[in-house]
């Protein structure tokens, strides 16, 4: 069991971006040595929340206190190191090293030795470091421009140890990880025995955690467990406050309609005293009298009718605050009208290099896909992933082999790691729809990016606005709603920039898309999530593997 100890504490944390904005208010938690998860939609700050922890931002209310050495990780590592870092300016020892070397060279100065201090075994340190985290190959002066995200991601992962960290702060920290160094990432959460605070959509590695905090407007909210436990306690919530809408629902309709038929009776009494009233010869003073009386009552009941409805309405708007609308997508995609056998695309002893390189990137490749079928292209960062996903698009053109499709190539869609990238910003995300799709009347084109989560004014939202998931989104949306929906669906790591909930919905819409499908993935929970069938293994500049999924 983790440790009781408190490494870390926040206290009533508000913050306020520059534009007024508040993005939470309210935040009290404590950080020991257990395991937490932080999740939250895109933009509600999750990332914040992490630099007001390790002391990068100012809180506009509230205070933080830190009890131990914290390591921060942030999303691309890699950004804050100068132009000509190399791999020991960012594991943060190149100076310390430097002398050291200097010193066992018998060429140190004494100011050398007091910069060692007591750090001999720093080259032993070093390789440990690296080691753990699949980079025992690396040179403690190479470039840092020369390796890959991923790779950066790790040395920054080995930084942290070295440096003694007690409690890590984690930033999306799978995001440009490869399979292989997920796997070394997990195994480290696994062993790791101090504190760990990480911000993640990664499913697999929110089950590693003891605890899920979820962050919102309002405030965060703790559940104890790891990602299954949490997902079916948010089923659970998101059940009964569907009820608890219902039920408000029901009562409010149940104060209308006694509201109304209290106003018809009445309404029916004071017709048969207007009636009584002239055929018994009543006296001015008296029909005034009784018409007053009546109206009085009639007053008290509709205010007391109005009353009952105001409250039951307000039990429905605080019922429907909590409700969780969790929309499916299943519905209204465009049918791909492919059929079983059809050969989709063939790939045969395809060879590629880029521009300038003197090896090929990729060599001998060969596949195919048949009728609607879900094939994975998995490997390491920089084997070539991506480069065989645009051979197949057309994009890319084979320095030898051949891509043969056996669909038209209007039928071929390409959705590329940063969506956003083949969007026109300057549009809304509607105009974007009508643009690439100009066969949609504009009712067509609003109830498709209806269906995709652009509801309303969503819609109108310029393409620059949105956020890495809703781009997604809107380019799936864009490409699966034309007049000829794609048979063939190429997808480039479609779940780097998803929160939980936008990642949800993009397995729902590629499980429900009809057609064929590749796509580039290092989520393993993604992959069986829509449906994988086979995986195609690209190493770079070696063989390539395939395997049917177990």
């Amino acid at each position: 069991m983790p440790s009781s100890t408190t490494l870390l504490s926040a206290e009533d944390l508000a913050y306020t971006l520059p534009d007024g904005r508040t993005l939470f208010d309210g935040v009290t938690l404590g950080f020991g040595r257990e395991r937490t998860g932080l999740v939250g939609a895109n933009g509600v700050g999750k990332s914040t929340l992490l630099r007001l922890l390790v002391g990068e931002l100012r809180p506009t209310r509230g205070h933080v206190e830190r009890r131990a050495r914290v390591g921060y990780l942030p999303q691309h590592p890699g950004r804050a190191l100068p132009a000509d870092a190399t791999v020991a300016h960012a594991l943060g020892v190149a100076d310390v090293l430097d002398a050291l070397d200097r010193v066992l060279a018998g060429e140190g100065t004494a100011a050398d030795l007091d910069h060692v201090g007591g750090r001999w075994t720093l080259h032993d340190e070093i390789a440990a470091a690296l080691d753990r985290f699949g980079l025992a190959r690396l040179d403690a002066r190479r470039a840092v421009a020369t390796l890959s995200g991923g790779e950066t991601t790790r040395l920054a992962f080995a930084a942290l140890l070295l440096a003694g960290a007690e409690l890590l702060a984690l930033d999306e920290p799978t995001n440009d990880l490869d399979a292989p160094s997920r796997d070394a990432l997990y195994a480290f959460v696994d062993s790791w025995s101090g504190g760990l605070v990480v911000v993640t959509h990664d499913r697999a590695l929110l089950e590693r955690v003891d605890r899920i905090v979820e962050l919102g407007p309002l405030g965060a909210r703790v559940y104890g467990g790891g990602w299954a436990l949490y997902d079916a306690q948010r089923a659970a919530e998101a059940a009964a406050a569907e009820r608890a809408l219902s039920d408000a629902r029901r009562s409010l309709r149940g104060a209308e309609r006694t509201a109304r038929e209290t106003r018809e009776r009445q309404q029916r009494r004071a017709s048969r005293g207007r009636k009584d009233a002239a055929t018994a010869n009543m006296p001015k003073v008296m029909l005034g009298i009784r018409r007053e009386t009546s109206e009085r009552t009639s007053g008290r009941l509709d205010a007391a009718g109005e009353r009952a409805i105001a409250e039951a309405r307000e039990r429905v708007e605080r019922a429907r605050t909590r409700v969780e609308i969790r929309e499916r997508l299943a519905l209204g995609l465009p049918p791909a009208g492919l059929r079983d056998g059809k050969l989709v695309v063939e790939a045969t002893a395809l060879r590629y290099a880029h521009p300038g390189a003197g090896r090929p990137l990729l060599d001998g490749v060969s596949l195919a896909v048949v009728g609607p079928e879900r094939l994975a292209i998995v490997g390491p960062n920089g084997s070539g992933k991506t480069t065989l996903l645009r051979l197949l698009a057309g994009e890319l053109a084979p320095d030898a082999g051949t891509v043969r499709l056996g669909v038209e190539r209007d039928r071929v869609a390409y959705v590329d790691q940063h969506a956003g990238s083949r969007l026109p910003t300057e549009l809304t995300v509607l105009d974007a729809m009508r643009e690439a799709n100009p066969e949609l009347e504009e009712e067509a084109s609003r109830h498709a990016l209806a269906r995709h989560l652009f509801r309303g004014d969503a819609a109108l939202t310029p393409v620059r606005a949105l956020s890495g998931g809703e781009r997604v989104r809107a380019a799936l949306a864009i490409a699966l709603h034309a007049a000829r929906p794609p048979q063939l669906l190429l997808v480039d790591e479609p779940t780097n920039h998803l929160d939980l909930d936008s990642l949800r919905a993009v397995e729902e819409m590629l499980a429900a898309y009809d057609g064929a499908l590749v796509v580039v993935s290092h989520d393993a929970t993604f992959l069986d999530a829509v449906g994988v069938e086979r995986r195609l293994g690209v190493h770079g500049h070696d063989s390539t593997y395939e395997f049917r999924q177990d």
